[in-house]
This record gives C-alpha cells, sequence and structure tokens, in this order.
C-alpha cells in the first residue's frame, strides 16, 4: 500500500474512531426541558403530535423516566437508577401540561416534573390548584419556577431570596409536599442564586445548559436539553440527544 493510502486509511479509522465515541452512550441523565403542549405556532410550545412521537421514540430505545427526587437518591447511594434513565421537565405550568401532555405521558408509562411559576396559578392559560394536585397524584412531581417568572441574573439579592423562599411556601402550603427542586426562569442566574437556594431548602435546580448529568454534577447547575417546537421531525429531537451527548463527552 502506498504511502498516500496508508494516510487515507489512518485518517478514516481516526474518524471513524472519533465517531464512535461521541455516539456511544455516556453515564448520565438526560433532563429534556418543555414548555407547553400545544397546536400554536410558537417556539417554545410543541406540537402534540410531536410530543407523542418523541415520547414514542424515547420509549422504543428502551428509555425509563424518572423524577429529580429519584436521581437524587441516586447520588446518595439510596436507590439504583434504571439503565436508560431520562427526567422529562415542563417550565412554567401551563394548563395543556394537564389536559394535554398528561395523558400522553401516562400512555407510555412516564413521570414527569412540572416547574410552577406560583403567582401564575389559576391566571388564564395557565394550571390551577386543583388541577396541580390532579397532576401530583398521577405522577407528576412539582417543582419552582420562582414566584414572578424574573430573571434571576439581572435580579437583586433580596429579591432571588424573596422569588425562591415566596414560591417554595407557597406551593407546599397548597400541595402539602415539599418542594425541593427549582429551574431557572430563561436559564439566567448567577454565584449568588447558590447559598440562597440551599438556605431556603431546594435540593437542586435545573439550567438551560445542555449536557447529561452524572450523579456528582453541581446540584444547583443540573444540566437540560431545551425541546422547542421542532423544524425537522423527530430527526431535530434526535439530534438534540446527540449534542448533549457530544457535549457531555467533551465537557463542554
Amino acid at each position: 500500500m502506498s504511502r498516500k493510502y496508508k494516510i487515507l486509511a489512518l485518517g478514516a479509522f481516526f474518524v471513524a474512531a472519533v465517531a464512535f465515541w461521541l455516539a456511544a452512550p455516556v453515564q448520565g441523565v438526560p433532563i429534556l426541558a418543555y414548555h407547553g403542549v400545544n397546536e400554536q405556532p410558537e417556539p417554545y410550545s410543541i406540537d402534540p403530535a410531536d410530543f407523542n412521537a418523541q415520547l414514542r421514540y424515547l420509549a422504543e430505545q428502551g428509555f425509563t423516566a424518572i423524577s429529580l427526587q429519584d436521581y437524587f437518591l441516586a447520588r446518595q447511594g439510596q436507590r439504583l437508577l434504571p439503565e436508560k434513565p431520562v427526567i422529562i421537565t415542563f417550565d412554567d405550568g401551563y394548563e395543556d401540561n394537564y389536559r394535554t401532555a398528561l395523558p400522553i405521558l401516562e400512555k407510555y408509562r412516564f413521570k414527569a416534573t412540572v416547574f410552577i411559576i406560583s403567582d401564575a396559578v389559576g391566571q388564564p392559560g395557565y394550571l390551577t390548584w386543583e388541577q396541580i394536585k390532579a397532576m401530583q397524584g398521577r405522577q407528576t412531581e412539582i417543582g419552582s419556577h420562582t414566584a414572578g417568572h424574573v430573571a434571576l441574573a439581572e435580579t437583586g439579592y433580596q429579591e432571588k431570596s424573596r422569588q425562591f423562599r415566596k414560591s417554595k411556601q407557597v406551593l407546599e402550603q397548597q400541595l402539602g409536599t415539599p418542594v425541593e427542586f427549582l429551574a431557572y426562569p430563561f436559564g439566567s442566574y448567577d454565584a449568588d442564586v447558590f447559598p440562597l437556594l440551599q438556605e431556603a431548602g431546594y435540593r437542586g435546580a435545573c439550567t438551560g445548559i445542555p449536557g447529561f448529568n452524572r450523579l456528582d454534577q453541581e446540584a444547583f447547575t443540573l444540566r437540560r436539553i431545551s425541546v422547542p417546537r421542532p423544524k425537522f421531525g423527530l430527526l431535530e429531537f434526535k439530534l438534540r440527544l446527540i449534542r448533549a451527548n457530544i457535549y457531555s463527552r467533551l465537557g463542554i
């Protein structure tokens, strides 16, 4: 074999090896971030048919939906994770999470986590307390999305604290169960939030940074994979999972 072909063969082997390494399963938990599930052509809502296709794909691939509580119990060595875990989350607390998303989740026996804006409960388009309680009784974990959905990196220290504490207090009073997890509105946060979350009694918080979560991931910077309305169908969803896997493998 000539030197030229040896170099080409070596290059092809290297590319194939890198592709295999990047595509191989990563040891971690993907957290999916949804908002609305409806037919309105908005970037942060997803059509019910697309949502169904994505959950069907996850089920066919052998994923098991777990809660953030399950994930944190595994971090503490108190529970084993399934072979292919996934956490399905929704931000804001839209009414269609109950009317549309929940039946599709139950079709595939998937549980979910809904992060509630406590000040928005009962407003037009948002979940009522009765609907939130009904979801909680049907394998849905409830978390906080702050009281007023503010960009925390642009908010003063005292207001951050108020947003965390008020939301947690209202949700716990209404639901009668601990609320221990939060998602940052707009993915916005800074270093000030970490001690404030801990003082308020939260155990973990989700960002908008793509990637998978190992069991030693910093508790208040959990990574999530945003799932907006797709332009390229199920392929786009698969590519988002692959990208998150690559980011985790490269430590990005």
